[in-house]
């Protein structure tokens, strides 16, 4: 297989859902509202780990492109938990890609204490062959969430997905200290948002009175 070709076509999903997904935060900003989306970011597996995870799996090599539905990565960060939910919304009436799997592991979080909710699509591309309908995973989580979730990912890279009982049991603790926080934090929402607004509203009238 030559990788480079096999993986041309994810990249540039990536980067079409980075742009369509920040330009939903900057439409937010443009009508003076307040976004559901703190940040984008993006990845395409690597070669290694989409060969690992396949032997993981049982994955055959030519069963790669049907059975792997996160080559093509894109998580998108939010501040509040009911945030996530919204833009779960936004996405169910997109028209240029179709939802095949969605999984709520943020109101039934994984045993590990990991919580995100994850949609999984089909998004057609545009090649030099024509189109292509590649399998793209959107990971929605809160900036907690994906402290942790980062977190977690280094330890199982650490301990080759054998992280010990202890640390173990110390991380399901921190998820859950960190869920409370997103609770908490929801709680005063409302004020969060106008203080946030305040602070905007004051930037706009510096930048105006120096013009």
């Amino acid at each position: 297989m030559n990788w480079d070709i096999f993986l041309a076509p994810y990249a540039q999903a990536v980067d079409e859902l980075k742009v369509k997904l920040r330009g939903m935060r900057r439409q937010f900003e443009y009508e003076s509202d307040q976004s559901p989306i703190e940040f984008v970011t993006g990845r395409v597996k690597p070669k290694t780990s989409i060969i690992e995870k396949a032997r993981r799996k049982g994955i055959n090599p030519e069963s790669i492109e049907k059975e792997l539905q996160d080559i093509a990565g894109i998580r998108v960060v939010c501040q509040f938990v009911d945030d996530i939910y919204a833009v779960v919304d936004m996405m169910r009436n997109r028209h240029d890609f179709d939802i095949v799997e969605e999984k709520d592991y943020v109101s039934w979080k994984k045993d590990s204490g990991y919580r995100s909710y994850h949609v999984i699509i089909n998004y057609p591309v545009e090649t030099i062959h024509g189109e292509k309908i590649l399998l793209a995973e959107i990971q929605i989580r809160t900036l907690a969430m994906n402290f942790w979730a980062t977190n977690e990912h280094s330890l199982n890279y650490k301990y080759a997905g054998k992280i010990p009982t202890e640390i173990k049991a110390r991380l399901k603790r921190a998820g859950e200290a960190a869920f409370q926080l997103d609770e908490e934090m929801s709680k005063i929402k409302s004020e969060i948002q106008e203080a946030q607004k305040a602070f905007l509203r004051k930037e706009e009238q510096k930048k105006d009175s120096k013009k």
